[in-house]
């Protein structure tokens, strides 16, 4: 779950048309009196109701085009009676003789097209109601397809994104997950990648050259003052950074296939997201997605605090050295995570998806 480079470890979206009523209106009527045979042959002699109210509408498609033939479905939801009828060939249709104060719903059915529903209508005595937008729109038929994109393609991704993560614009911060639900694992090419890119970068030059300066002023390691003294204090100084890199940061994670990133949490307690931090140095995400101890976080600093030996000034106790250097490492780290997680992501400029 976790490899962090020294150097971040150093910087903390109707209208409404009144249809004509007399002449038009019956000339309308008599044109779509045919159609309307269905739903009237065989039925008793209609009884005028006093006051009766009509509904009517022209019926069209989504570009503006009539829908001739076309079911009209009239329920009466106060008396629950159905009548129906057909679009004329203008698309027109027409209800009469309705009682007024009756509530409808009309509903219309066209082939190849999904149905319309009207609001309910509630007309009143000798009201004429022209429905506005009887629009219908063509049936689409849905269908899903799951796309698997390669995982490889993904990763890759992933790591362009996390290249241009800067903490204040400068420091990089490569090696931090903010959408960690969907990180997938890197190929060892990817790690080795982000090792160098961290390595080269040349903000960590002047972070190596700002702890350089800082040891010449505490007079450690024990070499001598002057510009040699500095020279050889940020040579190992530089030398430590990309050893741990490289060994905690690609080699042994792809060694052991470990991922070396930290997995940022951002939600929970923050009891719970102190808790993920501190122990992102000793547990880890491996590239199966389970959990696993972090063994190239550990490995990184123990390795690279013992090649270090070779570099540094003799000491007569080489193992304490090296433990010293070990729980100094681990201490920065857990530091590092902390900060990670409750600091660093307000001041850390993130990389956007490709679309």
């Amino acid at each position: 779950m976790l490899y962090l480079p020294r150097i971040q470890r150093v910087a903390l979206f109707c209208f409404v048309f009144i249809f004509p009523v007399s002449a038009v209106m019956t000339a309308q009527t008599n044109r779509s009196s045919s159609a309307n045979t269905k739903s009237q042959a065989n039925t008793a002699p209609v009884v005028a109701i006093p006051g009766a109210a009509t509904i009517n509408g022209t019926v069209f498609d989504s570009l503006g085009d009539i829908i001739p033939g076309s079911e009209v479905i009239l329920d009466d939801l106060t008396s629950k009676q159905t009548q129906s009828t057909l679009a004329a060939d203008s698309g027109f249709f027409q209800f009469q003789n309705l009682k007024p104060g009756d509530t409808y719903h009309i509903t219309v059915k066209a082939s190849g097209f999904d149905n319309w529903q009207s609001d309910d209508l509630k007309p009143d005595t000798g009201q004429f109601v022209t429905l506005p937008d009887v629009k219908l729109k063509l049936a689409v038929s849905e269908q899903f397809i799951t796309v698997h994109a390669d995982t490889t393609q993904i990763a890759t991704e992933q790591v362009d994104i996390a290249e241009h993560q800067r903490v204040l614009g400068i420091i990089p911060n490569f090696y931090v997950v903010y959408d960690a639900e969907n990180a997938v694992p890197l190929t060892a090419k990817l790690k080795f990648k982000l090792a160098y890119r961290v390595s080269i970068d040349p903000a960590t030059f002047v972070a190596m050259g700002l702890l350089a300066g800082v040891n010449q002023a505490a007079d450690t390691p024990n070499f001598p003052q002057g510009m040699r003294g500095f020279g050889q204090r940020f040579g190992v100084s530089m030398t430590d950074e990309v050893t741990d890199i490289i060994i905690g940061g690609a080699f042994l994670p792809v060694l052991l296939h470990q991922d070396p990133r930290y997995f940022y949490q951002g939600t929970g307690s923050n009891a719970s997201r102190a808790r993920h931090a501190i122990f992102a140095p000793f547990i880890c995400r491996g590239d199966n997605g389970k959990k696993q101890i972090n063994f190239s976080s550990m490995g990184g600093d123990l390795l690279s605090t013992a090649i270090s030996l070779a570099y540094y000034p003799k000491t007569n106790n080489p193992y304490n050295f090296v433990i010293v250097g070990f729980s100094i490492s681990t201490a920065e780290r857990i530091a590092s995570t902390l900060t990670q997680e409750f600091i660093l992501p307000r001041f850390t400029s993130r990389g956007k998806h490709k679309e």
